[in-house]
């Protein structure tokens, strides 16, 4: 049996901690390693999480960036947990690389399918996530081809290099090389895409992808 996944909380609100924490113990497949109010607080987890679930604005008056980032470097993914009240909040957290948010008033059912997707490096997509990133003016146009967006479009949603090469007839070196191009240009607008998540969120952030 597979152990169960280790994730952290980052909320400064006690109830929502609580009731948060009382949630994931009836999970058998997550553990809620730590439940803090702060992103320095984490540091003295050990080993880290694989998934930090994170409340966008802190009584500390940390950013998102600055938070996602911190997390980013203790090897563990970001989903967001919050009131989706601040849009401003979500395009920096959007911008910052987290998976995507779930809303605190979520029901129980919705929060934890949520945290499952996450915890795997999945991606997190809802109406409100969307909502942010397609209002989000400051995402640079990396000026993608019409065969990079081609590529892009299969390869994010999760083709082989193989299986795109033949869909396109092309060879998989090219699709490599297409892959590689589409990862720089997207590095060069200082929107960074190191991992096939990060292509599929730019791909949906540009439209190429539902």
């Amino acid at each position: 049996m597979e152990a169960p996944r280790r994730i952290a909380l980052v909320e400064d609100h006690a109830l929502i901690a609580r009731g948060f924490t009382d949630l994931v113990s009836q999970a058998p497949d997550l553990d809620l390693v730590a439940a803090v109010g702060s992103v320095t607080d984490l540091a003295a987890v050990t080993p880290p999480p694989v998934l930090v679930v994170l409340d966008l604005r802190l009584a500390d008056g940390s950013t998102p960036a600055r938070n996602i980032a911190a997390i980013h470097a203790l090897g563990a993914y970001v989903l967001i947990h919050t009131g989706a009240e601040d849009r401003t909040l979500v395009q920096a957290a959007a911008r910052s690389g987290a998976l995507g948010l779930v809303r605190k008033s979520s029901d129980p059912a919705t929060l934890l399918a949520a945290i499952r997707r996450a915890v795997r490096g999945d991606a997190v997509f809802n109406t409100d996530w969307a909502a942010a990133i397609d209002s989000d003016a400051e995402l640079a146009n990396a000026r993608l081809s019409e065969r990079e967006q081609a590529v892009l479009s299969m390869y994010a949603s999760g083709e082989t290099a193989a299986s795109v090469a033949a869909a396109l007839g092309i060879t998989r070196d090219t699709v490599t090389d297409y892959v590689k191009a589409i990862r720089r240009k997207y590095s060069s607008v200082g929107r960074p895409a190191a991992s096939r998540v990060d292509l599929y969120r730019r791909a949906v952030e540009d439209g190429i992808l539902e």
